[in-house]
């Protein structure tokens, strides 16, 4: 099994891929395999979040890419900036993992597909609908070093992105 238990500096050539969703991107031991087949132990310092295109080291010197897995997602968009605000308040507020972006249809909110914040967003006139994307959330306004006391200090957080 392929040993990798370093990150390496993002402007490496990377010789093999590892396809991860956002979940697996947050976990800092985790076994795996890489694009080719072949199986990977991660074992990264505690807390390390990983985003697609990041490069790891592994023990026999190769460099893997990390590649963001599609995933099912929503998305949420709506008629005007104020009911968009008001759609991420009501997310931030359920410690719900967001990526903001834009396109030429507009601004639009990202999340991991769940019924009821479908539901949510619907009740607060988003439009939504579902597809299957790479997800990459924002860091939060505290990143790094930011965490709920009460969930632990091992818990990985969606604010210590980067």
């Amino acid at each position: 099994m392929l040993l990798i238990e370093s990150l390496a500096e993002r402007s490496t050539r990377a010789t093999e891929q590892l396809v991860l969703n956002f979940d697996a991107r947050t976990k800092s031991r985790l076994r795996t395999k890489l694009a080719t087949g072949e199986e990977v132990g991660l074992f990264l310092p505690r807390g390390t979040l990983l985003r697609g295109g990041d490069k790891l080291q592994a023990k026999d010197g190769r460099i893997v890419e990390v590649v963001s897995a599609p995933e099912e997602l929503m998305e949420a968009r709506c008629a005007d900036p104020l009911a968009l605000a008001r759609a991420a308040y009501h997310l931030g507020n359920r410690h719900v993992a967001v990526q903001v972006g834009s396109d030429e249809g507009g601004s639009w909110l990202r999340i991991q597909a769940d019924h009821v914040l479908h539901t949510m967003l619907v009740g607060l006139h988003a439009e939504v609908r579902t597809l299957s994307a790479p997800f990459e959330p924002e860091a939060g306004a505290y990143a790094p070093g930011h965490h709920h006391s009460e969930r632990g200090a091992t818990e990985a957080k969606i604010h210590m992105m980067s």
